[in-house]
């Protein structure tokens, strides 16, 4: 069954476009990730698929029947899709009360909402903290929390946007197994977005890239729309986003698309000296594991993945959060296409 078809539909705030779909069709019961660098359109059309946002043209298809967005029609559809935040929030209060706050709003009997509440918490394995205060939980902790919360609603839908990007490695691996399991188990559609690389190998079903809005067939890491200018006769300057400037070995000038290979990267904990090239400082947004090392997701302005080894990592004593100095060597950057 088709549980979601879109023609023709754009989002646009102001004169940008963020989101341009000639056609999408999502299916009942399998598992998406969304992929694609940051401005790619993927929270945006998560909040069309979410019913929290309208587009700015086009038709969206909901169960086979149009969905036309006004507020009372919304309503209906808001019930069986369940959004799970990236930095989720709790109520200072227990466990319990966040599981049965949405329960009680759905006019659920008392003995009916404990019982829902006792199986939504044992899927994700905290039960037993049934009754302690949500809000000083781990990251981890709280993810599944929020996790339990959507599960007790009976949702047909979970839109999970970045579910593991603040959290340590070993629940980022204990979440990703529960994703699978709720898909498996309760046979929900999860549509996920996701900056990493291995859950995004594991998880999934099916695959969508996003780039400038537009389903891609290809995405690569590390990709970037950028602008060269000439620099001299051995270097050239490249901005990236309008925010990044690199020096590379490329003569020639003008718009082009380029990569920066995450293995050739370098980290350190150094503070950089102030003209030492290509050298930038960054936070850490998440840390995960895969076959070839350690990644490490990083805010420099740009989003930017990093890959370096075990061994490294373990020097380096990196967490999520800490500042890090990013070294971008020349010979990381090529160029993919260009107008030069």
């Amino acid at each position: 069954m088709i549980l979601y078809s879109m023609r023709n539909v754009s989002r646009c705030f102001g004169e940008k476009k963020v989101l341009d779909l000639e056609e999408l069709e999502i299916e009942k019961g399998h598992i998406y990730a969304l992929l694609g660098p940051n401005g790619s359109g993927k929270t945006t059309l998560l909040n069309i698929m979410g019913f929290l946002d309208q587009p700015t043209s086009g038709q969206v298809w909901f169960k086979e029947k149009q969905v036309f967005f006004n507020e009372r029609t919304l309503q209906k559809h808001r019930r069986k899709v369940v959004m799970v935040q990236q930095n989720p929030i709790l109520f200072t209060t227990s466990v319990y009360k966040n599981l049965e706050f949405g329960l009680k709003v759905r006019k659920i009997s008392k003995e009916q909402r404990r019982k829902i509440i006792d199986e939504s918490l044992d899927l994700v394995g905290l039960r037993h903290m049934i009754n302690e205060p949500a809000h000083k939980l781990s990251g981890g902790e709280t993810q599944r929390v929020v996790l339990a919360r959507a599960l007790a609603l009976t949702p047909e839908v979970i839109l999970c946007d970045e579910p593991t990007a603040s959290v340590d490695l070993e629940n980022q691996l204990a979440i990703t197994r529960l994703l699978k399991d709720i898909n498996s188990e309760k046979g929900i559609t999860l549509v996920f977005t996701s900056h990493d690389k291995s859950q995004a190998s594991a998880l999934p079903h099916f695959k969508l890239f996003l780039e400038q809005g537009r389903i891609s067939v290809m995405s690569y890491e590390n990709t970037f729309p950028a602008k060269i200018f000439s620099l001299d006769e051995q270097y050239s300057t490249c901005v990236i986003q309008n925010e990044l400037e690199l020096n590379i070995p490329l003569k020639k000038a003008g718009p082009c698309r380029l990569r920066i290979e995450p293995e050739l990267i370098v980290l350190s904990t150094s503070i950089p000296e102030p003209a030492e090239p290509n050298t930038m400082t960054g936070r850490i947004l998440r840390i995960s594991e895969d076959i070839k090392g350690i990644r490490i997701g990083i805010d420099c302005r740009i989003h930017l993945t990093a890959i370096i080894s075990k061994a490294d990592y373990q020097n380096l004593s990196l967490f999520v959060g800490n500042t890090v100095t990013v070294n971008i060597p020349p010979q990381a950057v090529t160029i993919l296409d260009s107008r030069i």
